[in-house]
C-alpha cells in the first residue's frame, strides 16, 4: 500500500450541495467549523475575495476549493452573471488535523489544468440535482474521490509534500509540524525541534527523515521558500519578505532562493507575471 492510500484508508467525507444557479453582485460566504467549501464556476466571470482581501479574477470554468471553508466573498460585476454551483464538504476533527490544516487556504484549478478534478466536481453537482436512487451515497463517494484527486494534485505539483501529511498524523510530530508551518521564521535548529518533541537529536532526525522524506532543516528551508513565494506575489519588498520567513536580509534570501529555484526572487516574479509586473 502506498503512503497516501495508507493515510486515507480510514477517512471519509460528506458533501451537501446548497446552491446552483446564477449569481450577480457581491455574495458573502461564512466560515463553518470542520467544513470545506467547493465552488464550481460553470460559466461567466467572477472575482474571489479572501478574508485577507486577496483578489483572484476568474474568467473561465474553474473549480475553487477552500478546505477550511474560510470566510470569503464572490464579486460579479454589474450586468454580468456567473453560473455557479456550491457545496459544503464535511470533515471529521482528525481529518482536519491530518489533511485540511496542511492544505492551502484555497485552491483554484481551471478545467484545463486538471480534467479529472473538474470531471469529479461536475459529477458531484449533477448527482446533487438529479433524481437517481442512492443519490446521497453517490455524492459522498464522489466527494471521497474529489478529495483524493485534490491531494494528488497538490502533491504532484509540489504545493504540499506527501511527508507533510504523514508527519501531521504522527502523534509526536504533529505539534511540531503545526509550529513550523505557523512560525517558519523562528530560529529553528535540529536541537530545538528535537527538544520540542522531547526526543534525542538523533532519534528525532531519523524519525523526521523517515516520515517526511527530508532532513528537518531541508524541510524548513522549503517551507520558508514557499512562504516567501506567497509573500512576493503580494508586492512586498524582498527585504521585508526575507525577515518574515527567517532570513537576515534580501541577499540571504536571494542566495537560498536561487540555489533552490535557479533564479533570484525578482527574476522569479518576472517569470511568473511577465509584463503584468513590468
Amino acid at each position: 500500500m502506498d503512503a497516501l492510500s495508507a493515510l486515507l484508508q480510514d477517512l471519509d467525507f460528506n458533501a451537501e450541495v446548497f446552491f446552483s444557479g446564477s449569481l450577480c453582485g457581491l455574495q458573502a460566504f461564512e466560515e463553518h467549523e470542520n467544513s470545506g467549501l467547493l465552488h464550481f464556476l460553470k460559466s461567466g466571470s467572477m472575482t474571489l475575495i479572501t478574508d485577507q482581501d486577496h483578489e483572484l479574477k476568474l474568467e473561465k470554468a474553474s473549480v475553487i476549493f477552500m478546505p477550511s471553508g474560510s470566510h470569503h466573498r464572490i464579486q460579479i460585476k454589474e450586468f454580468n452573471e456567473a453560473e455557479l454551483v456550491c457545496a459544503n464538504i464535511q470533515f471529521q476533527p482528525r481529518q482536519k488535523t491530518v489533511l485540511v490544516d496542511n492544505l492551502p487556504k484555497f485552491l483554484c484549478i481551471d478545467i484545463d489544468q486538471d480534467e479529472m478534478i473538474s470531471d469529479v466536481a461536475r459529477w458531484i453537482f449533477e448527482e446533487a440535482f438529479g433524481a437517481e436512487h442512492g443519490r446521497q451515497i453517490m455524492i459522498d463517494r464522489l466527494c471521497d474521490v474529489f478529495v483524493m484527486q485534490i491531494l494528488r494534485y497538490v502533491i504532484r505539483n509540489g504545493i504540499v509534500e506527501m511527508g507533510t501529511f504523514a508527519a501531521s498524523s504522527h502523534p509526536q510530530l504533529s505539534k511540531l509540524m503545526k509550529a513550523l508551518t505557523a512560525n517558519p521564521e523562528k530560529t529553528w535548529t535540529v536541537d530545538t525541534m528535537a527538544e520540542s518533541v522531547a526526543m534525542s537529536r538523533s532519534k528525532f532526525a531519523a524519525l523526521f527523515k523517515d516520515s517526511v522524506g527530508q532532513a528537518p532543516m531541508e524541510y524548513l528551508t522549503d517551507l520558508r521558500l514557499s512562504k516567501a513565494q506567497n509573500l512576493l506575489t503580494t508586492d512586498k519588498p524582498v527585504a521585508l519578505v526575507a525577515n518574515e520567513v527567517g532570513y537576515e536580509d534580501a541577499s540571504s534570501l536571494a542566495r537560498v532562493f536561487k540555489k533552490r529555484f535557479g533564479v533570484t526572487p525578482k527574476q522569479w516574479l518576472k517569470q511568473r507575471f511577465g509584463s503584468r509586473r513590468s
